[in-house]
C-alpha cells in the first residue's frame, strides 16, 4: 500500500513470483478503491507471450467465472513497445491530474476545463457509476485546498466506490476529449 501510495505509474516486465505478487497486489488495491488509480502497463518482450498468456488466464478464469467485471480489464494495459509504454503513462496524466474523496464525493483534478458538451457526454456515458446526482464542474473544494493544486480544474461526482474499472475508463475518455488542451504539450508534468 505504501509503495503504491507513492507511485504515479507501474510498468512491469516479465518476471517470477515477485512480479506476479506486485501486479496482483496493485490491481487488488486499485480495484477495491484502497489506492488511487494509476496506469499499470505490462511490457511484453518482442515476440513474447508472458503477459498475453497472463491476460488470457485473467479473462478465462477470473472474468469467465464472474469474479471480476469486464471493466476491470481496463485497469491494466499490455504493450510490446517501450516507447508505447511511456505514452500510455503520460497519456493517463494528459488532462487528469489526481483525485481525492471529500466527504462522499470524489473530486477529480484536471489540467484543463471540460466543456459543457463534454460534461453532458460524461453524464450520458458514465451515469452508471453514480450513486446520485450528476458529474459536475467544481472549483476547489475547501477540504482539499492545496496551494500547489489551486489552479487545477475539478469535476465532482457521487461515485459508487465499486466500479473502479469504469472510473478508469472515464479518465481515459477525459484524456481523449480534450485533444486541444494546452496540458497535452506537457503530459509528464503531473
Amino acid at each position: 500500500l505504501f509503495f503504491l501510495r507513492e507511485t504515479d505509474a507501474l510498468v512491469l516486465f516479465p518476471g517470477g513470483f515477485g512480479t506476479q505478487d506486485e501486479v496482483f497486489e496493485c490491481l487488488t488495491l486499485i480495484q477495491t478503491g484502497k489506492s488511487t488509480l494509476v496506469p499499470i502497463v505490462l511490457v511484453e518482450q518482442p515476440g513474447g507471450s508472458y503477459w498475453k498468456s497472463w491476460d488470457r488466464h485473467i479473462r478465462d478464469h477470473l472474468l469467465g467465472a464472474g469474479l471480476i467485471s469486464p471493466e476491470d480489464l481496463s485497469l491494466y494495459q499490455i504493450t510490446y513497445d517501450n516507447a508505447e509504454a511511456c505514452r500510455m503513462v503520460t497519456s493517463f496524466y494528459r488532462v487528469y491530474h489526481s483525485s481525492r474523496y471529500v466527504g462522499d464525493r470524489l473530486v477529480l483534478r484536471l489540467k484543463s476545463e471540460l466543456s459543457d458538451a463534454h460534461m453532458d457526454y460524461l453524464n450520458e456515458t458514465f451515469s452508471d457509476i453514480l450513486v446520485k446526482g450528476k458529474i459536475e464542474k467544481s472549483g476547489p473544494v475547501v477540504q482539499e485546498l492545496d496551494p500547489e493544486l489551486a489552479s487545477l480544474h475539478r469535476i465532482v461526482l457521487y461515485f459508487n466506490q465499486r466500479d473502479l474499472g469504469r472510473l478508469r475508463q472515464m479518465i481515459q475518455v477525459i484524456n481523449e476529449l480534450e485533444q486541444d488542451s494546452p496540458a497535452a504539450t506537457h503530459p509528464e508534468q503531473r
